[in-house]
């Protein structure tokens, strides 16, 4: 049985708790796209981790985590993460990491700082780690494959090709020193090293765990509105984060995948620039904010204050129908219970209409958010543990999104920790 675990939105909307959770009853949980940079924030018995590269199941001795093809590799950033957690008295996780992944390069980090600089007031909020220009050489065919650190007249001939390409750039248009084939070759030796022990053929590997009837998390990255091609484009990452995507990213076959549980926060956080209409501002939004997740609504990765706005019905169920939802996980319900009144975006103004359906980029921000507003429940539901204990204004805020969603709110997220759900 495979599952996908995804965002609806901007992503932060909690999926590392979710995947963590049902990590449990799982047997592998793979990582099917993007980078190191964006972060999962994880409280369990072992203390509160974000994690960038490790799936978010990475914490049971009986799962084995996947690096799927997918995904941006970062080796140095991987080992450190392993690590860390080992560090911290995790026991040391079964780890496989795919022979067609591609490796983020030093290079890659260096021209998306450059490019970012370049664009000063027009940049894309990039987090600098490497993703773009990683993806753009992948796409380019000119990006390094695991398998390929292991065939080394394949490489001395590479590294210079690439020099040649990234020298121009380097020289004419970002004024910087160039790149040496020498020094590549031995970035790359170094990753040879490290990332031996773990490599697989991951899709074979999957492939007979299918078979053999295990327990599949795919957990992506970001969320629905942060796709290429469906989402807030230019303002987007730059893999796709749907769990359609996960099939290729993980390599099986689309219709192994069954149930697909899409994250959605009961208030909505972004990170990085981009159209966001029922975003709020000033003093209503420091409060939400110091309230909201565990210890405050700041980036996993860049530790970046999140933008923040009441629940986007149109946003939301946009995101759920892209990612094929069958289960809605709802998350940091609790942080609402200071609330008189709670609004809810449920339609978009655009040029004196009113219309429920996502647009695209160019209408979207143009839109303006239509709330209707709810009455609040005044307390702390943090230790509820049966959705009948709930307040009936809590209640009636779910269900209320639940309908507006039109898919089933099967699990209500009101805490941090692993244990803190709530199943319908």
């Amino acid at each position: 049985m495979v599952e996908a675990v995804v965002g609806a939105n901007w992503g932060d909307e909690g999926k590392g708790k979710i995947t963590d959770m049902l990590g449990e009853k799982a047997d592998i949980i793979v990582r099917f796209q993007g980078g190191a940079n964006a972060g999962h924030t994880i409280v369990n018995d072992y203390g509160k981790f974000a994690l960038h590269t490790l799936p978010s199941g990475v914490f049971y001795q009986h799962t084995t985590s996947v690096i799927g093809n997918g995904v941006a590799l970062n080796i140095p950033l991987l080992i450190k993460e392993i690590q860390g957690i080992v560090e911290r008295g995790v026991p040391t996780p079964k780890i496989r990491v795919s022979d067609r992944a591609q490796m983020v390069m030093s290079y890659h980090i260096l021209f998306d700082q450059y490019e970012e600089e370049r664009l000063a007031g027009k940049s894309f909020g990039s987090t600098k780690s490497g993703i773009a220009p990683f993806y753009s050489d992948k796409y380019a065919k000119i990006g390094f494959q695991v398998s390929e650190l292991f065939d080394e007249e394949l490489l001395k001939e590479k590294v210079v090709r690439i020099c040649e390409t990234k020298n121009v750039l380097l020289e004419h248009l970002y004024h910087k020193p160039l790149l040496k084939p020498e020094d590549l070759l031995e970035e790359l030796h170094g990753y040879r090293d490290m990332i031996t022990p773990y490599v697989c053929d991951v899709s074979a590997f999957l492939n007979d765990a299918i078979k053999e009837g295990k327990t599949i998390l795919l957990e992506g990255q970001l969320g629905s509105l942060k796709d290429p091609d469906h989402g807030i484009y230019p303002m987007v990452t730059s893999s796709s984060t749907l769990a359609g995507y996960g099939a290729i990213g993980a390599g099986i076959p689309p219709y192994e995948i069954k149930k697909i549980i899409t994250v959605c926060k009961a208030y909505s956080s972004a990170v990085g620039a981009g159209a966001f209409v029922s975003e709020i501002f000033g003093e209503e939004a420091n409060e939400l904010r110091n309230r909201g997740g565990d210890g405050g609504e700041y980036g996993a990765t860049t530790g970046r204050p999140r933008r923040m706005g009441w629940f986007d019905c149109v946003a939301s169920r946009y995101g759920c129908r892209l990612q094929g939802t069958t289960d809605v996980a709802f998350t940091v319900l609790d942080v609402l219970g200071y609330l008189d009144e709670i609004p809810v975006c449920v339609g978009y103004e655009i040029d004196g209409k009113v219309t429920e359906d996502f647009p695209t980029t160019a209408k979207l921000e143009k839109a303006k958010p239509v709330y209707e507003v709810l009455p609040g429940w005044k307390c702390d539901i943090r230790g509820i543990k049966t959705y009948e204990e709930l307040p009936e204004n809590c209640r009636k805020y779910v269900e209320f999104v639940e309908k507006k969603l039109g898919y089933p709110i099967t699990m209500i997220s009101n805490g941090p920790g692993r244990k803190d759900i709530i199943y319908r």
